[in-house]
């Protein structure tokens, strides 16, 4: 009998090792083609939207770094969303999220909200979490009343951004929605195609 268990937990292994790596190695075909169209010398941003502000919310840091490469090519002001307790990547961390997302009980923040009137463009992002905006994000957007100004989203994920652009959209409130943009998880070695994503990205706002 504990063969049998045995035999069945490293069969289970097998298969979701082979379906991870069939699935890393889709996903960077995908990534390959995309960054294919951004390659070569760098772009440089020639339409600037704008007294700038980034507002961002990061977990691992992927997201940061796109915010920061915004701020560098548009002079802006950068604003990190925070949750006022850390957030850990615990074993049960997508169950808490997906019960949060059904409750609409996002994370408590910190800290004040930034005063969008000072601002012409505002450049909000976050990872993809469940397939829609982190909640702390939410939690932000719960709170925020754009008053009319443009509001560019930008998204962080893995592979598949789901619905959070509509997701977005919704939970904006008063917000003059520009061209998104979604930014997969990448190795350095795009890191040029990456800068001149966004700087077509701007470009074309």
């Amino acid at each position: 009998m504990m063969k049998i268990i045995m035999y069945t937990v490293l069969a289970a292994i097998v298969v979701g090792l082979s379906v991870g790596g069939a699935h890393l190695y889709k996903v960077s075909k995908i990534n390959a083609k995309e960054m294919a169209q951004y390659e070569g010398q760098g772009e440089a941003v020639r339409r600037l939207p704008g007294r700038t502000l980034i507002v961002y919310y990061s977990l691992s840091g992927h997201t940061k770094d796109i915010a920061e490469r915004i701020q560098k090519m548009t002079g802006g002001e950068l604003y990190e969303v925070k949750t006022a307790e850390e957030i850990n990547r615990y074993p049960w961390f997508y169950l808490t999220l997906k019960k949060q997302l059904k409750e609409k009980n996002y994370p408590a923040l910190s800290g004040k909200l930034p005063d969008f009137s000072k601002y012409n463009t505002i450049f909000v992002g976050a990872p993809v979490w469940w397939y829609t905006v982190a909640t702390p994000m939410l939690s932000f957007l719960q709170q925020a009343d754009f008053a009319g100004k443009k509001v560019v989203p930008f998204s962080t994920q893995g592979s598949n951004y789901g619905t959070y652009f509509e997701d977005f959209a919704a939970a904006a409130k008063n917000a003059k929605i520009q061209k998104s943009a979604s930014f997969n998880n990448m190795s350095e070695k795009y890191n040029q195609a990456v800068d001149n994503k966004i700087a077509a990205w701007i470009n074309s706002l």
